[in-house]
């Protein structure tokens, strides 16, 4: 038994750009955290500054195999979350969230820990309705290109009410809608990402269809917040919550923002929709307001602003590394 506040916290996928914030506040809130991430879109860049803290320990592994260790809480967030990178290798992506969910509610059965879920807002498909409540049980492509994902990811929600119904794990369980910062992979194909990397670089922006899909960009460090908050609720709180920002913006809105924050001359040009591309994405957080006392406060020219200054950064830097070869 722990005699401290401190915890001894697993986060899988705590080498990405989720987990890396998530693995920072936990030491920042004094916890022990273990990051679990098998480095296929994490990477050791995201959580350098973190390992000279004592309290930091880092574990190569991939979560589709079993994990024996201690904790007492465990932060599931092992998943490629971008097309670019879950439809590389469908298979293992729908095993990373299935047998992923399997080993990790099996270690917090063992341990008898609370367990999270980070879920997606992919689960309800391309919606009917519109904002998207936790009640909507979406519309699902079962066997289209994004199904490894968003199939996968609705199948670890099955096994999370599953366990906690027959074992009565405590779990918790949240639906992220886009979410975009610091550390997001310059190539992970995102939104966001996407419109910075060509603004910044002087490339045509990427605009699919008309540009008149719209989403709701959620800045990191909002949903973080949200990520413990739920974790701290009792185990009469399961979710699924949604976590996201209700502020809507159409694509073409998106990108019109970036070319003017950047300064860029890019010019932006149209390509057709991918398949299964959802028309609409805003989250109805009623709930995570009620329960959580929840909602983001970061608005997206704020939040874009910092998201521009690191890929600026980042991509300096990278052009300094291919000067001196």
């Amino acid at each position: 038994m722990r005699y401290n506040k401190s915890k001894k916290i697993i986060v899988t996928g705590g080498a990405g750009f989720l987990g890396s914030h998530l693995c920072e506040r936990l030491l920042a809130q004094d916890h022990e955290v273990l990051c679990v991430d098998n480095f296929f879109t994490g990477t050791r860049r995201n959580i350098a500054h973190l390992l000279d803290d004592r309290r930091f320990e880092l574990l190569r592994h991939d979560i589709t195999h079993p994990i024996y260790v201690e904790a007492d809480e465990i932060y599931n967030l092992a998943c490629p979350a971008s097309p670019v990178h879950y439809q590389f290798d469908p298979v293992q992506t729908t095993k990373t969230s299935v047998h992923g969910a399997i080993n990790m509610l099996g270690l917090a059965k063992r341990l008898k820990a609370k367990v999270f879920q980070a879920s997606t807002s992919e689960v309800y498909g391309d919606p009917e309705v519109h904002p998207q409540p936790e009640e909507y049980w979406g519309r699902v492509n079962p066997i289209g290109y994004r199904s490894c994902y968003d199939e996968g990811k609705r199948c670890a929600e099955t096994l999370f009410f599953d366990y906690h119904r027959q074992h009565k794990l405590d779990i918790k369980v949240v639906r992220i809608f886009n979410t975009y910062g610091p550390r997001m992979h310059p190539n992970d194909g995102r939104v966001v990402s996407n419109l910075v990397v060509q603004a910044l670089r002087g490339q045509d922006i990427t605009v699919y269809g008309e540009g008149s899909q719209t989403r709701a960009f959620c800045y990191v460090d909002d949903l973080i917040e949200g990520f413990l908050r739920m974790m701290e609720t009792g185990p009469e709180v399961t979710g699924p919550i949604n976590l996201g920002n209700p502020n809507e913006f159409s694509i073409r809105e998106l990108a019109d923002a970036v070319i003017r924050l950047t300064g860029s001359k890019s010019k932006i040009v149209r390509k057709p929709l991918p398949p299964d591309d959802p028309r609409q994405r805003r989250p109805d957080i009623t709930k995570a307001r009620e329960v959580l006392g929840w909602a983001p406060t970061v608005e997206l020219e704020a939040g874009l602003t910092k998201t521009i200054a690191y890929f600026d950064a980042f991509l300096s830097n990278e052009d300094a590394r291919e000067a001196a070869r």
